[in-house]
């Protein structure tokens, strides 16, 4: 509120000049009303000064400049004779200081979450516009939880120190959910379609329990624009999805949608072409446009040939390129002319490659990781391709790289990572559901020094095992892609109907054979014994005693997965044949095959398929050792089966003092071949957590040398939750046997802390 009033004192003597000049001659100013505010900061922002003619537009305009300092309620000028002298005075009314602020009758949201939204802070000085703005952004927030009554009223309580409580008071009003949602003038798409692309559904019996069916108007928008996508990519290029018609119910607590479509007509792809800067033949560029004349215009299959050709350029050093569709629709014809417009801009070259984040991770164990190296032409595919490696390191949370422009031709890279625990130290003592009770200690480290080196030092004593190892590999041997490493074990285990000791080593060797592919190799060294063997048959009995274990194992193995600890997408692809019989008592041939694929689905879900092929045989005529033979069963293998106990088996008959037969069991001696197949679905259950289920499916079985593989197969399902804990990963997984025997449980429960596959 602004008001210029002017007391004349001696009117007489001063109302006849008034009237004739319209001005004031004014010989002092004063500040009055004011608390907080400093008087001096109010006279700095006055253009009238005393000694000055002034008008009554100039005094009019002071007013207007202190108001719109946002301090003051009210401000007044008044003329006034002091001491002989014209004063002019500047009456200012503070807004009072928000002290407190307050809500009340909310339920559905925490106050926490209220003061989040809010723009008045406390303290500040008290501002109307500010406490609107706080309404809107509470009243939304409701909204987005399906309260679309929601009412809320601010009230303001000012004390004599002229200091505000300001209270929110919300009515709630009950949560409104979608009856129904229905669509008009469509044929192309049925309700059902239609519905099933919204992300707003209607409600259902459990939505007081999962909220479907709350209303929340940015999200009716954006599906707006999802069925509208929907018809361009049916070449429904004219479609007009015009805004809902909402019917709030009687009850507050229901509305229904209306949604009217006018669809057109479809359009075909008519004339197809490319101009501009074309650095291949056109042909080779029309060639990765997923449009062909006559076929249904599609903006999905547009996007992507845009993409597809941008894609050509980057990778040529255009990192700057702009692909622009041009359209020119032909109603008469029903057609879609479309012509890509191409600037290829300069060609960039890479600068400076700057690392950042990296706290204990040496630089060039990142740089080495990069496809594109400083001086080289800017590649969009390898620097993808450089994130993805940099990240399935395992070394850090977040990997980002982003581009910065250095000059007219320079580009230059930052590679931003945030480290994450690497290494575990862990005493103590636990139960697993195969070894029973366990006591064990352990050094794991992933990257070892910041150099990525890999070091393990265990122990662990059992009620069925015993082991100690100490390993150490370094993927990079003198700074180059070669890996060295040895790991040194003795081990001590009781199986079901033999126990082995274990005394060893080994040497490995790899390096890269192709993009995404290494070979590797193995050298193995074991002094073995195999005891405990007096309740077994004869088959089992013939292995007692020591052996020794000299072999050389070639493997191959691509990797194509997007993230190696948690892959989405991509393959690990694998075949290993083992030789033993360079020295030593054993001689033996093992091959094996084994395939995973990663497929990501909706809603962040993955299926994955694993399969796994094996093959032992004896060679120089010696046996097959008992150890090494296929035994299937058991989290890595066969879930939803005791561990060790899928495969070939012989009856075992125990017999009374008089020679009779007092028992029978079965014994598992092993598989010269195997072969399993594992189908899996995993979903978030809670993202913030890394937590997620699995479904699973297994098939698979293990064969004696005169059986053929696929004979008699063996079925099991289940599901689990897998966690990547502060421990590591860590699998619960409970399997049903599908086809059990006589001698076997349903059902098998296990659990694992340790990699996912």
């Amino acid at each position: 509120m602004i008001r210029f009033a002017v007391l004349v004192f001696f009117g007489v003597f001063l109302l006849p000049g008034l009237l004739q000049a319209q001005t004031y001659t004014i010989d002092d100013i004063a500040i009055e009303g004011t608390r907080r505010v400093e008087p001096a900061a109010v006279r700095a922002i006055l253009s009238v000064r005393p000694g000055e003619k002034v008008a009554a537009a100039d005094i009019d305009r002071d007013l207007r400049t202190i108001f719109r300092l946002g301090r003051f309620s009210d401000v007044t000028a008044e003329l006034e004779e002091r001491n002989g002298k014209t004063v002019l005075i500047y009456r200012l009314e503070e807004r009072p200081l928000v002290r407190q602020i307050e809500f009340a009758d909310n339920e559905e949201l925490s106050e926490e979450k209220l003061r989040d939204l809010l723009t008045i802070k406390i303290p500040e000085i008290y501002n109307p516009q500010k406490t609107q703005q706080s309404v809107q952004a509470i009243r939304n927030a409701y909204v987005e939880e399906g309260y679309y009554a929601a009412a809320i009223e601010p009230q303001v309580v000012i004390n004599e120190q002229n200091e505000a409580t300001v209270t929110f008071r919300i009515q709630e009003g009950e949560k409104v959910y979608i009856r129904n949602i229905k669509f008009e003038g469509n044929e192309v798409f049925t309700d059902k379609e239609l519905r099933k692309f919204m992300e707003t559904k209607e409600r259902w019996m459990f939505s007081w329990l999962t909220g479907r069916g709350a209303f929340n108007e940015q999200i009716l928008e954006n599906d707006l624009e999802i069925i509208a996508d929907q018809y361009y990519d049916q070449g429904y290029v004219q479609v007009k999805v015009r805004q809902p018609r909402i019917d709030l119910g009687e009850d507050k607590e229901t509305m229904d949608i209306l949604i009217e479509i006018d669809e057109g007509r479809q359009f075909r792809v008519g004339e197809l072409n490319v101009q501009g800067d074309l650095v291949v033949d056109s042909e080779e560029i029309l060639a990765l446009v997923k449009l062909a004349p006559s076929e249904v215009f599609s903006r999905r299959l547009l996007r992507e040939s845009v993409l597809a050709v941008n894609g050509l350029y980057a990778n040529q050093g255009y990192a700057y390129v702009n692909v622009s569709p041009l359209t020119r629709i032909e109603p008469e014809k029903r057609v879609v002319n479309l012509v890509l417009d191409i600037e290829k801009g300069v060609q960039v070259s890479i600068d400076r490659i700057r690392i950042t984040g990296n706290t204990k991770t040496r630089d060039k164990v990142i740089r080495r990781e990069m496809e594109i190296a400083e001086g080289a032409l800017y590649n969009a595919d390898q620097l993808a391709e450089s994130r993805r490696k940099i990240n399935n390191l395992g070394f850090f949370d977040e990997v980002n790289i982003a581009t910065s422009r250095a000059n007219a031709d320079k580009m230059d890279i930052e590679v931003a990572v945030k480290e994450r625990p690497t290494g575990t130290f862990s005493v103590g003592v636990g139960y697993s559901s195969v070894d029973g009770v366990i006591g064990q200690g352990s050094i794991t480290q992933e990257n070892f020094l910041g150099r990525a080196l890999k070091l393990n030092l265990a122990a662990s004593l059992g009620s069925s095992s015993t082991t100690f190892q100490v390993g150490v590999t370094d993927p990079w041997f003198l700074d180059r892609d070669f890996a060295l490493g040895f790991d040194i074990y003795k081990t001590d285990r009781e199986w079901l109907d033999f126990s082995k000791k274990t005394s060893g080593g080994d040497l490995k060797l790899g390096f890269p054979v192709a993009q995404n592919t290494r070979a590797f190799f193995i050298y193995r060294y074991e002094e073995k014994e195999i005891y405990d063997v007096e309740t077994t048959s004869n088959f089992i009995r013939q292995q007692e005693g020591e052996s020794t274990l000299s072999s050389i194992t070639g493997s191959l193995t691509r990797n194509t997965t997007d993230y190696r600890l948690d892959p989405s997408s991509g393959s690990v692809a694998s075949a290993s044949v083992e030789l033993a019989g360079l020295g030593g008592t054993q001689k033996f041939a093992k091959y094996t095959l084994d395939y995973r694929y990663f497929f990501p689905l909706k809603w962040s879900t993955v299926f994955s398929a694993h399969g796994h092929l094996g093959f032992i045989q004896g060679l120089a005529g010696e046996e097959i050792p008992i150890d090494e033979r296929f035994f299937l069963g058991g989290l890595s293998t066969m879930r939803g089966f005791e561990s060790r106990t899928v495969g070939p088996r012989i009856r075992v008959a125990e017999r009374d003092g008089s020679g009779n037969i007092s028992s029978q069991d079965y014994e598992y001696i092993g598989g010269n071949k195997a072969a399993y197949f594992n189908f899996e679905y995993l979903f978030p259950l809670l993202k913030e957590m890394n937590l997620k289920g699995v479904i699973f499916f297994d098939v698979g079985n293990a064969w004696r040398e005169n059986e053929d593989y696929f004979d008699d197969m063996r079925y099991a399902a289940g599901a689990g939750i897998r966690w990547f804990s502060p421990m590591g990963p860590l699998r619960l997984e409970w399997g049903y046997n599908l086809d059990p025997r006589d001698d076997e449980p349903n059902t098998n429960f296990e659990f694992s802390i340790g990699s996912f596959f």
